[in-house]
């Protein structure tokens, strides 16, 4: 029964949780609640931000990380809406019907604001939403007021996004407009109505990019910024990349093998890729000297253009921290940055289709990352968007809170997972989960608060994690991971104390540990599904 995982887990708040004072290292809470901003980006690679070893210019969240602290083992599920449930939630996906998506949420669920607007907060959304079954941020989520992009195919003209729930006219071609902007324009007018009209009340913004997900759309001036800088090619630039994480202390694994032989399923065959977008495409994440020159001139630009995506959204990121700085609330906010899943393989076209005539990168072009640099995006790790091996799983993770962390620079290697961001907010907010929901009992929120790691690593104990994302499956208990890829790919057995890149398989050498991983795993996962049959709570 579900039950067993709920209690093990069961989210505990006492004088002693709330006290923040009274542990060391944490500076005592104003008598005003803390604010929130919690970012997300939408398929970025764990190692593409500067802080996190990459060469794309992120000045503003290298910015977070130099005066707040980087957790190096945050999970996301692999894959957008999964991880977005959970990050609202508190819940598995598979708790909640969200993976696979299969109607609504449970009667028994709450979404963030549901348990910060009884304690005074006004709660924004601004971006992608993508919580399947619960499409209304406002009626469904209880935000205040959200922007809400629904149109995940066009940056510079979505023809379907909404305010407050209400649809809004599509955006004309050439009007200016360019999503990452758009959602940091919205995010900053309902802080200026806050600062207004509520500022006597703490805040939850909840900024949601849709970058640099699929298509690959920037803006002219920022690819330009980037025109050269990938044209020694993938290895060079995942080489690059471990190199540095490695002296910035973020890993202490190997760096694994390229799979030139992977590629999600979904994707086009290489020879249709090269009829509709041209003879520079390539399929499959082979070495970079063997391909020829239009393909490494494609590859080196649409990397560009995922490298501008990411120091667009940077730069407005930036302005968002401006506003709350200018409201005089920078330091009583808790910033936490994540990225929904690792980098994506994925090679598709959809939308507006591919126009071959277009600049690469505007809005009637149509490209996709592909197996190669979405390989250097999600350095060191095997694997990318979708499978539950560390490159689709592994997330960055910026927390910022001067008034509440006085740690700067630091790294938390403290295990965590994106089911644990809802608990650490309602910690840090003082909020005790009510036992009941709309009249009715409600079990207690899966995740567990991090905020002990926010002064000492490794004091947020995490009984196990765990990971089903089509047919990818995952488990994590201690040190210890079982892996497999594919509904017929064999479990897999990693120590991750020395092996995080997951290249020593020891599922033949200790049988018995991966036959315990693996037992854990079908018992989470039959619990799961039965709870989320349930609109009631205790099951009956």
């Amino acid at each position: 029964m579900p039950t067993v995982a709920l209690s093990r887990r069961s989210f505990l708040f006492g004088a002693g949780a709330l006290a923040l004072s009274l542990t060391r290292g944490v500076r005592a809470q104003e008598k005003r609640k803390p604010n929130f901003l919690i970012i997300l980006a939408d398929d970025m690679g764990y190692s593409d931000a500067g802080c996190y070893g990459g060469e794309v210019q992120t000045p503003r969240l290298d910015g977070l990380a130099a005066k707040g602290i980087r957790f190096t083992q945050v999970y996301s599920t692999g894959r957008c809406w999964p991880s977005r449930s959970c990050l609202m939630t508190g819940f598995y996906a598979q708790q909640i019907r969200m993976d696979p998506p299969k109607g609504k949420l449970p009667a028994w669920c709450r979404l963030a604001p549901h348990y910060l607007k009884p304690e005074g907060y006004r709660c924004y959304h601004s971006g992608k939403w993508h919580i399947r079954g619960a499409n209304k941020p406002c009626a469904d989520g209880g935000f205040d007021h959200s922007y809400r992009l629904a149109d995940h195919n066009r940056f510079f003209s979505p023809k379907s996004h909404f305010k407050d729930d209400k649809p809004l006219p599509p955006v004309e071609p050439g009007s200016g407009y360019y999503t990452t902007t758009a959602i940091a324009e919205e995010c900053i007018g309902f802080l200026k109505d806050h600062a207004e009209n509520y500022k006597e009340k703490p805040f939850f913004q909840y900024l949601a990019f849709n970058c640099p997900h699929f298509p690959l759309h920037a803006l002219q001036k920022d690819i330009d910024r980037y025109r050269d800088t990938y044209t020694v090619g993938w290895d060079a630039i995942r080489a690059a990349r471990y190199a540095r994480m490695r002296k910035m202390g973020l890993v202490h694994c190997k760096l694994s093998d390229p799979m030139p032989k992977v590629k999600p399923s979904w994707n086009l065959a290489e020879d249709a890729l090269k009829k509709r977008i041209g003879p520079g495409e390539a399929g499959y994440a082979v070495p970079w000297d063997t391909l020829d020159a239009d393909q490494k001139k494609l590859q080196a630009t649409k990397m560009a253009i995922h490298a501008a995506m990411i120091d667009r959204m940077d730069q407005e990121i930036g302005r968002v921290l401006d506003q709350i700085e200018a409201m005089g609330e920078l330091d009583n906010t808790l910033v936490v940055f994540l990225s929904d899943n690792g980098a994506s393989a994925e090679q598709i076209i959809r939308g507006d289709m591919h126009d071959k005539t277009a600049p690469l990168g505007s809005g009637r072009s149509y490209l996709c990352l592909g197996p190669g640099f979405s390989t250097a995006a999600n350095t060191p790790f095997r694997y990318h968007k979708s499978w539950n091996h560390e490159g689709g799983i592994s997330s960055p993770c910026i927390v910022h809170w001067p008034a509440g962390i006085q740690a700067q620079g630091e790294l938390r290697r403290n295990p965590g997972h994106f089911i644990d961001i809802l608990p650490t907010v309602l910690e840090v907010a003082g909020i005790e989960p009510p036992a009941t929901w709309q009249g009715k009992p409600a079990p207690p929120i899966q995740g567990r608060s991090l905020v002990p790691a926010f002064t000492r690593d490794g004091s947020v104990e995490q009984p196990f994690l765990f990971f089903h994302h089509t047919s990818n499956r995952g488990i994590r208990m201690g040190d210890w991971k079982l892996s497999a890829a594919g509904g017929k790919g064999p479990w897999e057995l990693y120590n991750l104390a020395d092996d995080r890149s997951e290249t020593n398989d020891l599922s033949k050498k200790l049988p018995e540990k991966a036959k315990e991983l693996a037992d854990a795993w079908q018992k989470h996962e039959t619990d799961f599904r039965t709870m989320a049959k349930s609109d009631t709570w205790p099951l009956k």
